[in-house]
């Protein structure tokens, strides 16, 4: 049995599964039940203002958590090949678990990103996908900070907080309301940009798993190998379902009226 971090007991809600478990299993009780619920009988809210607020305040967090990630070791001499975690009380490594904190909570405070799609009745947007990236991303990280906050375990963080910033940006001028759809066209390459992430993640730890004698948690290894090779099949049957078979869908039809 692993051995808590001594250190990360001292953050708040870290030393109890309570809260972790507690915020997860609400988030899925409001959006499988009691969200649908609330709003069967009601018009979608209006939250323009608050999203734009919530969006831009992410923004920010996934710009700090991508450049702390990169300043407490991935820019500054972690290995791509075995990075081990540095357990000491380093100025380098007490900012990595700081890191790793603030990205397991902000976790949690994504759950607003599926509330706010509730509220405002964005039903295709609560989607497998959708849900379990977000459920996934917030119970697992807890384990990450209380056993294992630093190594190769959080190469994806940077990553992840990088693609988050764009999309966050996606997200706050989607809502602004339609006359402002025409500066988000490149919502498939959002997607592409995703796909890439999880696809160069899966590339890391593969290599890791198969070819070096790397003395990491080995559950730690599967849990980002399982959830990053779920993610690549949920992006990529999204792909498919939004982009490969519209596509071929709108080209009988512009055959027909170039006929016409």
């Amino acid at each position: 049995m692993y051995r808590p971090d001594p250190r990360s007991l001292e953050y708040p809600l870290i030393e109890s599964q309570a809260f972790n478990l507690t915020s997860t299993l609400v988030y899925l009780f409001i959006v499988l039940l009691a969200g649908p619920w609330f709003m069967r009988n009601r018009k979608p809210f209006d939250l323009r203002k608050p999203i734009l607020v919530y969006n831009s305040v992410m923004v920010l967090v996934s710009a700090w958590l991508c450049y702390e990630f990169l300043a407490a070791g991935w820019a500054t001499g972690y290995s791509f090949t075995c990075q081990q975690v540095d357990y000491s009380n380093s100025p380098k490594a007490l900012r990595m678990l700081r890191a790793c904190y603030v990205y397991w909570f902000s976790k949690h405070i994504e759950f607003l990103d599926t509330y706010f799609f509730i509220l405002r009745k964005k039903w295709q947007q609560v989607s497998v996908l959708h849900v379990f990236h977000h459920t996934i991303m917030a119970y697992t990280w807890w384990y990450g900070v209380k056993f294992s906050a630093g190594g190769l375990g959080t190469f994806h963080a940077p990553i992840n907080s990088l693609v988050h910033v764009v999309m966050y940006f996606y997200y706050g001028v989607s809502a602004l309301g339609p006359e402002y759809r025409k500066y988000i066209w490149w919502k498939k390459y959002l997607t592409a940009f995703q796909l890439v992430q999880f696809m160069t993640i899966f590339v890391h730890i593969m290599n890791i798993m198969l070819f070096q004698n790397c003395e990491y948690p080995l559950v730690l290894k599967y849990i980002v190998l399982s959830y990053c090779v779920s993610f690549i099949i949920l992006f990529s049957n999204f792909w498919i379902q939004n982009y490969t078979k519209k596509a071929a869908q709108r080209q009988p039809m512009e055959w027909t009226k170039k006929i016409e």
